[in-house]
């Protein structure tokens, strides 16, 4: 019997804790937000790193590269 009391009662404990925190407890939200800058230079080297690496296509290289041109000029 002591066992099923000592069950019950870390359940009970459990369940208060999981529930303080839906109802606020004090808590606070953070939010973090980063951006990152890339020149068109930049990423036009990256591109040809990922297809002389294989891991994209020539047709997925000239895909990508003139969208980053395009996209640079606008």
């Amino acid at each position: 019997m002591p066992y099923a009391r000592f069950l019950f009662t870390a359940a009970l404990l459990a369940l208060a804790l999981a529930s303080a925190g839906c109802w606020g407890g004090g808590s606070t939200t953070s939010t973090y937000s980063e951006t990152k800058t890339i020149s068109t230079g930049q990423e036009l080297m990256d591109l040809k790193k990922a297809r002389d690496s294989g891991a994209i296509t020539e047709a997925e290289y000239q895909r990508l590269r003139e969208s980053i041109i395009k996209k640079a000029h606008d």
